[in-house]
């Protein structure tokens, strides 16, 4: 078995005892990432497409930590604390994926962490 963890400084350090990715025989899965700054681990000002770019470029530094880049993702899941969101979470987030995108499930969640407006995890080829 081919197993690593995952941590860079580039994003959020885990607030609980899971990594912030684990790489796999090949693949990344990395946790969910909330609109935190990781340089001072507060959650980001602004509305919920402030708070996606944060999230995607938290992700963008997981990946790139585990040797893997958003062109290699192939599944994302996408948490809104409220649906009505979807529109401005959907405009940043096609900015991070122009071409081929990768599958995506979006779900309205009753409450994230640290009340987040919106969360994404992901699966990539590292």
């Amino acid at each position: 078995m081919n197993r690593k963890t995952v941590s860079t400084p580039g994003a959020p350090q885990a607030i609980g005892p899971y990594s912030q990715a684990v790489v796999m025989d090949g693949w990344l899965f990395a946790s969910g990432q909330i609109p935190l700054d990781p340089a001072s681990g507060q959650m980001v000002a602004g509305d919920v497409a402030a708070q996606t770019r944060r999230v995607l470029e938290n992700l963008k530094a997981v990946l790139a930590s585990g040797g893997s880049g958003l062109d290699r993702v192939v599944k994302t899941t996408v948490y809104l604390r409220d649906m009505n969101d979807f529109a401005a979470m959907n405009a940043v987030y096609a900015e991070y994926f122009p071409k081929d995108p990768p599958a995506r499930a979006t779900v309205q969640a009753a409450r994230l962490p640290k009340d987040a407006t919106v969360e994404i995890d992901l699966i990539a080829r590292a």
